[in-house]
């Protein structure tokens, strides 16, 4: 028997059913990803089945004594006292007994003269021998050694990533045969990340969980469940499998809507020919063309994929960024020792670190932002700077969701093309009814897609950008990396998320969080790789720290390629460099109307300027084989 099923699940909120006669099955041990784009009805699902909402219609069967425990994203506010203060709350009632006792023999710890304390715990030692209270402590115990905690530190002293293993204790400690988490990856590091997946593989419980981190689902998922306009569908497969077999059956409707269509234009035609034929028609036709009419509106359309188009600034000098010997800290904090590199026009560069490691520190160093203890920090010329910070990025909550992003009209301009704002955000997923509602309405991940509406419009040439991914969907992340990769500036970039970094940067900054710092060329596999040996060696030392501006003798295959790739890219913009500069020295040129001088011109300069930075890196690859 499943332990929990719904069958002819049903809720809407006023507008088109999120579940539309859904059923959902969880077996024994199962881990389960539910995926699906952002106001689909992930959420709302997960509250149906922890029990905060009904359905508007449905059955459902359970084991008995089923118990379900919810881990949200957001770490909320008001949460006191010490570790297993926290934890026994998930007890309820039947804990306040063994919490109080906790918390008198804290105090009396502190105080051991205090006779009315000694009294106080005497006096609930009894009731808790009498209750058989103390099964309660060991369970409450057992549960904060399993996450790695210590039971008496204070829950406000701990890191974010410490406070979500408590809440997850809080929720575990009741034993609930189901625990549901929403982005339980959300503000984690690279540590609490790996962590949470080797907890929940080796748990006994099942788990359903939301979330964007694709390197995540591959490495815990057992099963996958898609919320799609409405269906729910169950794909007994791993991520990757689900990605084949879903992208075949989109591409099966994609050809049978198309079918559809034709038929039912085919049909409209017909019924509107002149009255000779309106005299001769089949009844049974007209029938059957208002069904396929009926069939047409009542069609739930995919939503469609946001088009990320990016203001490009005017290009930047070859030197982006030159860092000489820097130090910084804060109090007895180390952030960086002695940090040198050189950012290059055009290099995208990773940030990676455990939390409290400084990576955000170091993204406002390189901008000048702070200023170091010892060394310098050289701008290349013509810089022009986006910054995305999700977490601090002002929103005014008052103002519409167009106001924020075009507070002086209702225009905006891409590239030089004026477009109206509701074209505009229509490109970032918002409806022309979300577009004008208050921001304070929108959800996470329509909060997120605002920055970056407001961020892309920002002329720029260096971006630079700190946990962009938070609350996106995993198809809005997806055409996030094919924009940035397309993206012919420079890149800075935070990122917990794994498959993100991997897929976007050419190189890593690895901070160790006593000052050094190691690059990677890549993502951030290898360094994952280098602290999984150094556990495993039994070594408390992090990867040594090398200087940034040596480069790896060894080349990626990336660059393998590129070597092999760019004598011919050069050769092949040399010819169309030659091509336009011969037609313009012809005295034909400008009698022809068809010419387009300033046009010609300002690809010549373009082209100037890539066949400049191809022979650099040509060089730059070379000099590496050379070594």
């Amino acid at each position: 028997m499943a332990l929990i099923s719904y069958r002819n699940l049903s809720v809407s909120f006023g507008g088109p059913l999120l579940l539309d006669d859904v059923g959902i099955s969880i077996e024994k041990k199962e881990r389960i990803c539910l995926l699906g784009r952002n106001g689909e009805g992930k959420s709302t699902l997960l509250r149906i089945l922890s029990g905060q909402i009904e359905a508007d219609k449905g059955e459902s069967e359970r084991v008995p004594d089923f118990r379900v425990a919810k881990l949200d994203q957001e770490i909320p506010n008001g949460v006191e006292g010490s570790v297993f203060d926290v934890v026994a709350q998930g007890l309820g009632k039947k804990a306040d007994i063994l919490r109080s006792y906790n918390q008198a023999s804290l105090q009396l710890s502190d105080n051991p003269d205090d006779s009315k304390l000694a009294d106080e715990v005497d006096r609930l030692q009894s009731e808790l021998d009498e209750t058989d209270g103390w099964s309660l402590d060991h369970q409450v115990a057992s549960i904060i050694d399993r996450v790695g905690l210590e039971q008496d530190d204070a829950f406000d002293t701990l890191s974010g990533g410490n406070k979500s293993r408590a809440l997850l204790a809080r929720a575990l400690v009741g034993q609930p045969h189901l625990l549901i988490l929403d982005e339980p990856t959300n503000h984690l590091d690279f540590e609490g990340i790996e962590w949470l997946e080797k907890f929940l593989q080796k748990a006994e419980f099942s788990s359903l969980f939301v979330s964007h981190d694709r390197s995540f689902i591959r490495s815990v998922s057992t099963r996958i469940l898609e919320l799609d306009r409405g269906n729910l569908t169950s794909w007994n497969c791993g991520y990757d499998k689900f990605l084949e077999r879903k992208a075949e059956i989109l591409s099966a409707e994609e050809k049978q809507n198309a079918v559809f269509d034709k038929k039912l234009a085919e049909e409209e035609v017909w019924i509107r020919k002149g009255i000779q034929a309106r005299r001769t028609r089949n009844e049974g036709r007209v029938r059957a063309l208002f069904k396929l009419r009926e069939e047409r509106s009542n069609r739930r359309e995919l939503q469609g994929k946001s088009n990320l188009s990016a203001n490009q600034g005017q290009t930047s000098g070859r030197k982006v960024i030159t860092v000489k010997g820097v130090d910084f800290g804060w109090d007895t904090k180390r952030i960086v020792d002695d940090f040198s590199t050189t950012v290059w026009r055009g290099d995208k560069l990773g940030v990676v670190g455990l939390n409290g490691s400084g990576k955000s520190t170091l993204l406002k160093l390189m901008l000048k932002k702070l200023e170091p203890t010892r060394g310098t920090i050289e701008h290349g010329t013509k810089l022009e700077v986006a910054y995305f910070d999700q977490h601090k990025e002002i929103v005014n909550e008052n103002l519409s969701v167009a106001e924020n992003v075009a507070p002086n009209g209702d225009t905006v301009t891409i590239n030089g093309h004026s477009k109206h704002i509701l074209s505009y955000l229509k490109d970032f997923l918002f409806l022309p009814e979300t577009a004008r509602a208050p921001a304070k309405m929108l959800s996470g991940g329509e909060r997120a897609r605002l920055l970056l509406a407001k961020l892309f419009l920002q002329p720029a040439n260096l971006l630079v950008m700190d946990e962009p991914t938070n609350d996106l969907d995993i198809e809005t992340i997806e055409l996030l990396e094919e924009r940035l990769l397309q993206f012919e500036g420079t890149l800075l970039l935070v990122s917990h998320d794994r498959a993100f970094l991997n897929n976007v940067v050419t190189g890593t900054f690895a901070l160790d969080g006593i000052g050094g710092v190691t690059e990677y060329a890549g993502g951030c596999d290898q360094w994952l790789s280098d602290r999984e040996h150094a556990k495993n060696m039994g070594s408390s030392k992090k990867p040594k720290a090398v200087p940034v501006q040596k480069k790896s003798k060894k080349l990626s295959n990336k660059d393998k390629e590129a070597l092999i790739e760019l004598p011919k890219q050069i050769e092949k913009m040399e010819a169309e460099r030659d091509q336009i500069t011969a037609a313009m020295q012809n005295s034909d040129y400008y009698r022809n109307p068809k010419s387009d001088p300033s046009g010609d011109q300002a690809n010549l300069e373009k082209l100037e300027v890539q066949i400049a930075d191809s022979y650099f890196r040509w060089e730059k690859l070379e000099s590496h084989t050379a070594l």
